[in-house]
């Protein structure tokens, strides 16, 4: 395994280039700002809007996507996965010969919902973490760490010119490490499915619905499995289980390693491999590009009932309390 950083820019990869992010949300946005900051000529490319008129707001150029990327070295592919393929397609015809194709997950090359021009380099930079935690964490002067991956290297520049980006947008202060398009997807979309969203959020849910179904205040059954949930995911992220032992009562270190595996467990784990088989062999991603096609019908209704939980409303009311909590986000 290497870690890349600072030093191992080759800063005269992406000298005097024009890039051009398509797609001004989260991701969008935070990179377009880092890349100005940090000395890139940047074009947006979104449709007229509110993303538009936020890219304004903030001082950049915004074109329409088919006129942004003319003349671009390297094109950052930032809209929502699903709305990739439509827009590669409409912008292809004016990529310039030789340009940069990036994406920040490797989702649509993967599975081949886009099949770049032989001509282009395709490269992936993954920031692990959120936009706008990638733009706080540049304005401190320290970075979001990235995954670095070449699918096509015409120019046979193209690492280095992903790695130029990396930095342009604070990566390398934390570190970039290599990868392919097809580890970054498949283990991606696990982590998602299986532990921080999917997993976490059905962990915290069941927790809180056992502690009130057995008669105790749901404002405490909140406390107790969403509201502390920060506290001991804090301390993993800074120091890993290690950081957590240290800072957390004996009591709950033994309740930890005598109850814990008892709620995760063989069949828990059996079913994360059936999850991971599913996204393997892009079962996952032919059910979610089908329901994205067909309106999004069942996905709409199971948010909705995903916010209509009780734990949501408690949620709110405690939260409402506690106006410090909202940083403003996006």
């Amino acid at each position: 395994m290497k870690l890349y950083s600072q030093k191992d820019v080759d800063k005269k990869a992406l000298k005097g280039a024009t890039i051009c992010v398509l797609g001004y949300g989260s991701q969008g946005r935070a990179h377009a700002l880092n890349l100005k900051d940090s000395g890139f000529h940047v074009v947006i490319g979104v449709r007229k809007g509110d993303s538009w008129k936020k890219a304004k707001k903030d001082g950049l150029p915004v074109a329409e996507p088919a006129q942004a990327v003319v003349g671009a070295d390297l094109v950052a592919m930032l809209a929502p996965d699903l709305a990739q393929k439509q827009l590669y397609q409409d912008v292809i015809g004016n990529l310039k010969k030789g340009a940069t194709l990036l994406f920040a997950h490797g989702f649509n090359v993967h599975f081949k919902q886009i099949k770049p021009r032989k001509d282009l380099d395709v490269v992936l930079i993954a920031p692990k973490g959120p936009g706008d935690l990638v733009r706080r964490q540049y304005q401190q002067g320290r970075g979001v760490p990235c995954l670095i991956a070449v699918a096509q290297d015409a120019s046979k520049k193209a690492f280095d010119k992903a790695l130029g980006y990396a930095h342009g947008i604070g990566g390398t202060r934390g570190g970039v490490l290599e990868t392919t398009f097809g580890e970054e997807t498949e283990t991606d979309l696990f982590g998602e499915q299986a532990v921080l969203c999917g997993g976490a959020t059905e962990l915290v849910v069941k927790g809180f619905e056992t502690l009130v179904e057995a008669g105790y205040q749901p404002e405490v059954a909140y406390f107790e499995c969403m509201h502390e949930l920060k506290l001991i995911v804090d301390l993993l992220h800074e120091g890993g289980i290690w950081k957590m032992h240290k800072f957390i009562s004996e009591t709950a270190k033994y309740g930890d390693l005598t109850r814990g595996p008892r709620v995760v467990n063989k069949k828990t784990k059996a079913e994360m491999k059936k999850i991971l088989k599913e996204i393997q062999q892009g079962k996952f991603a032919r059910q979610w590009i089908r329901e994205n096609a067909t309106g999004r019908k069942k996905y709409d209704k199971m948010l909705k009932t995903d916010l209509n939980r009780q734990i949501e409303k408690v949620g709110f009311n405690l939260r409402s309390r506690m106006p410090w909590l909202d940083q403003g986000r996006g």
